[in-house]
């Protein structure tokens, strides 16, 4: 892996758009990734991000606009899993079936397609290079759209995150509250799929969110570290592949990784902190109790001897 700076500036004022569009990635990927993991839907994201490959294969052969086929192949996938997904095994288990049929789909897609092959490697791996001005606008705009709803659904998505059943007894709707998750998560992935590719999607959408939850577990502190971790994996990595002689792609996925494995060690030392302390605490307090006893105990006996 060699790394060179000449012109690195020049370069850096071509690729604006690119690093602009992974910090947004960044942001709204992790912000929508701490739901994500609280709601255990890591799988769903892999599954909507094959049926947007196949809807951005297919836009792509008959030579319409590929982001609105991206975007129509996962709220279709969305769509389906809000539904018919309501239990987390029926969730698992209509994931398992549209993962096959949207890579298969796709891939007949892409076969059939006449033109240039860095377009269908594109889909699978991602273009962020290629990011130009309408794209970049439409990515904006989708983010746009996925925070404002987020934030409209904060606190209902958080209630249901955590026990729906106690939610719904307390009159939250979950299932208008899970499908409106749902469309939000697929016009993400959709978004995402377009610049980092079908394959790669869960770098951003899942692990920033994953390594925010091993180092904390407030509920404002976890979606702003896992923002955080986003854009640090994407900015980073296109920054250090301006520089360096491989595509982008691997850059993003190892910032990430090791932000989760920093993250991971980090969480574990605290683990064995904490019940070191509270044995700590412990002790201290068993060894303080007979001098307390004995404190008590002396002004019934002064009493008595009154």
């Amino acid at each position: 892996m060699i790394f060179s700076f000449e012109d690195y500036g020049a370069i850096l004022a071509l690729v604006q758009n690119s690093v602009l569009a992974g910090a947004v990635l960044g942001l709204v990927g992790g912000l929508i990734g701490y739901f994500v993991m609280q709601r255990d839907m890591a799988f769903a994201v892999h599954g909507i991000s094959e049926l947007s490959f196949a809807g951005a294969a297919g836009a792509l052969l008959i030579g319409a606009d590929v982001v609105g086929g991206s975007i129509l192949g996962a709220l279709a996938a969305a769509v389906l899993i809000g539904v018919l997904g309501a239990r987390a095994r029926d969730r698992n288990s209509i994931i398992g079936v549209l993962m096959p049929f949207g890579l298969g789909l796709g891939i007949l897609f892409l076969a059939l397609y006449p033109g240039r092959s860095a377009n269908r490697f594109g889909l699978l791996t991602g273009q962020i290079i290629a990011v130009d001005s309408p794209r970049l606008g439409a990515l904006v705009a989708i983010a746009v759209v996925v925070a404002v709803g987020l934030v409209v659904l904060w606190r209902p998505l958080v209630f249901d995150s955590l026990d729906s059943e106690v939610a719904a007894a307390r009159g939250v709707p979950s299932g208008v509250v899970s499908l409106a998750f749902m469309v939000l998560l697929g016009l993400m992935v959709a978004a995402s799929v377009q610049i980092i590719g079908a394959l790669l999607v869960l770098a951003l959408l899942v692990t920033p969110a994953a390594a925010a939850l091993r180092v904390s577990a407030s509920p404002v502190l976890t979606p702003l570290l896992a923002m955080l971790f986003g854009v640090v994996a994407s900015t980073g990595g296109i920054l250090l592949a301006i520089a360096g002689s491989l595509p982008i792609s691997p850059y993003i996925t190892t910032i990430a990784f090791l932000i989760y494995l920093v993250c991971r060690v980090v969480g574990a030392r605290r683990g064995r902190r904490a019940p070191a302390a509270a044995r700590a605490g412990a002790r201290g307090r068993i060894g303080a109790s007979p001098s307390r006893a004995a404190e008590r105990g002396r002004p019934a006996e002064h009493g008595g001897a009154r």
